[in-house]
């Protein structure tokens, strides 16, 4: 069951039309290929500055919403991301420089029901720190969603909170491979329905499915 939105504005791009797997052009995504990624450093205080100053692009999502199996298909590296064993475990904030060119900024996942409430309300205020008072600000935010289930009560909260700092949001749902072949467009244009002018891309970090508008969507803010 999808929890209602809520009433707010968002700031983000108008969802262009067509397919929403689909980039408008094959000449970004050749451009954008990556060809190096690595580990920079995980911060768990509140300097998210870098010695080169390159842009910063955010990934969020919930704890289950599959963000790290994103980045891995995207970087082509399944094991870039080190994930606990322990789903929510992870505590720290991870920098991944991409092609000497930006820093993929990989958030833990939020909402984890296993940890205490008390953990969980502080890991989604170091995001809010983030969104709000940090010493850099991302060119962009991808909120990584189950595309399956949809926008949950937290998303909105996540939603609504990027929203009112003025970033850019794109909302990735993920997991889109868990929905019938012809049905899962229609899925993600329910979902872009819910958001309005946030621009809702389909993805699955399966199949690869959606990966070309994804990197041209990345190489847009950079």
């Amino acid at each position: 069951m999808r929890t209602k939105s809520p009433n707010c504005e968002p700031a983000g791009e108008a969802m262009p039309s067509g397919n929403p797997f689909e980039s408008k052009s094959r000449s970004s995504y050749i451009n954008m290929k990556i060809f190096k990624a690595e580990f920079a450093k995980g911060i768990i205080g509140g300097d998210y500055s870098t010695k080169d100053n390159l842009p910063q692009i955010a990934f969020l999502g919930r704890s289950n919403s599959g963000k790290s199996s994103v980045i891995g298909s995207l970087t082509g590296k399944k094991d870039l991301v080190r994930t606990s064993k322990t789903p929510g475990a992870t505590i720290e904030a991870n920098f991944f420089r991409i092609n000497d060119a930006f820093y993929l900024v990989d958030f833990p996942g939020y909402g984890f029901a296993k940890r205490s409430v008390a953990a969980r309300n502080r890991m989604i205020k170091r995001i809010f720190w983030y969104l709000e008072e940090s010493n850099v600000r991302p060119k962009a935010i991808f909120l990584i969603i189950d595309g399956e289930v949809g926008i949950t009560k937290l998303d909105w909260e996540m939603i609504r909170h990027i929203n009112d700092n003025k970033h850019n949001l794109i909302i990735i749902a993920n997991k889109i491979d868990k929905v019938a072949s012809t049905k899962r467009a229609n899925r993600v244009l329910e979902i872009q329905e819910e958001v309005k002018e946030v621009q809702v891309l389909g993805y699955s970090a399966k199949t690869e499915q959606g990966k070309e508008a994804l990197f041209e969507k990345i190489e847009s803010y950079l």
